[in-house]
């Protein structure tokens, strides 16, 4: 038996060494629903008070478990809930808002904050389109802050008014940020069914059925998984190659669902989900693409990807559902491009392209990702992308979204770094064909027959 939980020891010592198993973020889920005020700056204010109050041991905690259990805990990050809801409420610039969290997050030393949301699936509220109007102002002045708008999902259908409004809102973002390689537009991401407890930038938020304050933990582990698939040979029967992906994820989410009951007891709040996605870094080693090339293909991309993805991503959620107490947020594969050095690698061969790159969203945790296309690219085109990506969500009962990036001044080809964990990589071409009228149509698409489930 002593022997049994040495080697588990070991192997999870090697998982950290060798093969960049990280606590990808720690995510303090807060709500601000009792920070609603009819005078903005006495809002801001509650917002302030509560978010310091709340989150003022959230950094220190995540080094603590960080030192502790010796395993990296890579981002601490705030979600909060959409300012939408409060720009309702108080009226007045909701960039104030905007500067408030910003505010919050240079003082308690966190990565990001999400939140800077809106939900129009079913319409536009009170507050929403304001919210929206001000995303481009408010991510490009400042550096933390994280923007979302839920534009659909399958319940409701596609709020057409709202894609094309987020076409338009993509360029301005990129426009805004442009002498910073358009990073505003890699800070917003537009979702059809976007979860509501997702610890995962730049989509998270705190939905409106969530308690007053949780802790979600993101687990990561691409680089894991591609080592223990390299070690089983060519040979072995793609269900075995399952059983091996599972096990590997069940172990990986062990480690998620500690690290999250730790920190929720020293914060002293609420244990939240623990999302086991395989979320990939730029850096070697930490890819989902080369997960899928270790199954057998020459590179991302070729013929088979998407079945490869299909069963990687089926394989994490078994292992992973049974080693927390609670699975959410996006829990799968994620294929941001930027941020993956195989998918980086297959989109300059040119083995990955934009369509190939959708069809595989219709089996991974989520969409098009951190793709940079061409300056020059219309807002209707944008929206196009948007509209196309939601129906996959819709029709498939499942997250999909889009984080598109017009890279300004850039064509098809060049490059384009934004650092960190975001990376970079060379401007995808992107279809030209003009879609126009299909666009300005506004109206709703409707929700599909997979609705009617009562």
């Amino acid at each position: 038996m002593n022997g049994l939980l040495n080697d588990e020891i070991l192997e999870t010592i090697e998982m950290i060494d060798r093969e960049c198993l990280d606590i990808r973020t720690i995510t303090m889920g807060i709500s601000l629903l009792d920070c609603a005020d009819s005078d903005i700056v006495r809002s801001c204010a509650k917002i302030e008070k509560k978010i310091l109050c709340r989150a003022k041991d959230l950094v220190r905690t995540g080094e603590e478990i960080s030192r502790t259990f010796g395993i990296p805990v890579v981002n601490k990050r705030i979600s909060v809930t959409p300012i939408s809801l409060l720009t309702a409420v108080s009226g007045g610039d909701p960039v104030r808002y905007a500067l408030t969290l910003e505010k919050c997050a240079k003082e308690l030393g966190i990565d990001f904050l999400g939140g800077y949301s809106a939900l129009v699936q079913k319409g536009f509220a009170a507050g929403d389109r304001e919210l929206i109007a001000s995303i481009p102002e408010a991510l490009a002045c400042t550096e933390h802050l994280c923007a979302s708008v839920n534009i659909g999902s399958t319940k409701a259908g596609i709020n057409m008014d709202a894609v094309r409004m987020m076409g338009q809102i993509v360029r301005e973002c990129a426009e805004k940020t442009a002498d910073r390689d358009s990073l505003g537009a890699a800070k917003l991401v537009v979702f059809c069914n976007a979860p509501e407890d997702n610890p995962f930038m730049a989509g998270a938020f705190h939905g409106i059925g969530e308690p007053d304050c949780e802790i979600h933990v993101g687990v990561s582990g691409p680089g894991v998984v591609k080592a223990v698939l390299e070690k089983c040979g060519p040979a072995m029967p793609l269900n075995e190659v399952a059983e091996l992906i599972k096990r590997t994820a069940f172990k990986i989410t062990r480690m998620g669902q500690l690290v999250g009951s730790v920190a929720a007891e020293k914060l002293g709040v609420r244990q939240g989900i623990v999302d086991l996605s395989l979320a990939p870094t730029p850096a070697q080693g930490d890819s989902v693409a080369e997960i899928l090339e270790a199954m057998g293909l020459s590179s991302c991309g070729a013929y088979g990807t998407t079945a490869c993805l299909a069963l990687l991503n089926d394989a994490v959620k078994k292992g992973g559902v049974m080693a927390a107490q609670a699975v959410g947020g996006l829990s799968g594969s994620f294929i941001p491009v930027s941020e993956d050095a195989g998918m980086i690698r297959a989109t300059e061969k040119g083995t990955l392209n934009l369509e190939k790159l959708e069809a595989m969203t219709a089996v991974c945790s989520v969409g098009l990702d951190m793709i940079i296309v061409p300056g020059d690219t219309s807002a209707e085109i944008i929206s196009g992308v948007i509209a196309d990506e939601a129906a996959i969500g819709m029709v498939n009962t499942k997250t999909t979204a889009v984080r598109l990036i017009p890279a300004i001044g850039k064509k098809a080809g060049e490059k384009v770094n934004f650092g960190g964990l975001l990376g970079g990589g060379s401007v995808l071409p992107i279809n030209q064909t003009a879609n126009t009228v299909f666009v300005s149509r506004g109206g709703f698409i409707p929700s599909p027959l997979q609705a009617l489930k009562n």
